[in-house]
């Protein structure tokens, strides 16, 4: 019988739909919601997963303030069972030049960032204690590591929502720094939760280099091929996974026990780590936060 209901981004392709798969499998008690762009597609994730009764497709556009309220008063309109987390796993990179959102913010930062930012807050006050918020993050974010990706480049906010259109466009940064803003967002979001006392905990989530989603879809030909061909073969190497096996490690820190009451924290796959240095930072901290929020209250 379902008991308790999660919520998770994304979930009818790549990393999301194999933590949906793995939700399913790990406890009957749980319903999900797959919160997708495209219903028809999430429907197909259903079919799929071979639990329709155990699934609800609901569409939420990230890009649009309006498609978040409406996904939020359309779940507590659904009759489901208590929602007890949220698994804030959409993501995407634009890398040919800049697009924007329906509110008018940089779509990398506006879907990877300030969307979720939005869902959390509409979904806060309906989360049944004990509850996790999981947000994935990547190890992108942090310069330190070998990625081969850009280093990101957080100045304010503002200036990622709203880019210097006279400067050359790197998507790919733009990226890393959306990232980077995932744990900045994390952590001071359990701050503001007094760090699991509330009943809610909150930990970002590095899935590794997974050769084969979505994530390249904005590349080149060649740069597609590359992605979905060549970078399989580099699973022999650390933190390079499938889909399958980080969705699975995103399902346990999403409902797995022995994660109880573990908040404020960083994970590669289920291992806890450190994340980069900038990610601990208040002033950044601040600053996406109260930036986010003045997002929220201009939006369309």
């Amino acid at each position: 019988m379902n008991t308790r209901t999660v919520v998770i981004t994304g979930a009818n392709a790549g990393l999301g739909l194999e933590c949906a798969r793995a939700l399913l499998a790990h406890d009957p008690s749980w319903h999900l919601v797959l919160a997708v762009r495209d219903v028809t597609r999430g429907a197909e994730a259903v079919a799929y997963l071979g639990h329709p009764g155990r699934c609800t497709v609901l569409e939420l556009d990230l890009a649009s303030m309006q498609s978040v309220r409406a996904f939020a008063d359309t779940l507590r309109g659904a009759a489901l069972p208590p929602l007890h987390a949220v698994v804030c796993n959409a993501g995407l990179q634009v890398v040919s030049g800049t697009e924007y959102t329906a509110d008018g913010v940089e779509t990398t930062f506006g879907v990877n960032h300030v969307g979720h930012f939005a869902l959390v807050q509409a979904l806060l006050d309906d989360l049944v204690q004990p509850a996790r918020i999981v947000i994935v993050s990547s190890g992108t974010h942090d310069p330190a590591k070998f990625t081969g990706m850009p280093s990101p480049n957080y100045t304010t906010a503002a200036a990622l929502a709203h880019p210097d259109e006279s400067q050359p466009p790197d998507g790919r940064r733009r990226y890393t720094t959306s990232k980077l803003c995932n744990v900045l967002f994390a952590y001071e979001l359990d701050r503001r939760l007094d760090h699991g006392e509330r009943g809610i905990t909150v930990n970002a989530f590095d899935p590794g280099l997974m050769p084969g989603s979505g994530l390249a879809r904005d590349y080149s030909t060649i740069g597609r091929w590359v992605w979905r061909y060549v970078f399989p073969l580099l699973r022999v190497l650390p933190n390079v996974n499938s889909t399958r096996s980080s969705g699975a490690r995103l399902a346990a820190l999403a409902v797995d026990p022995r994660f109880d009451n573990v908040t404020g924290a960083y994970f590669e796959g289920t291992r806890q780590i450190r994340s980069s240095e900038d990610s601990y930072d208040r002033d950044k901290a601040l600053d996406l936060w109260e930036t986010s929020e003045q997002l929220l209250l201009t939006a369309i």
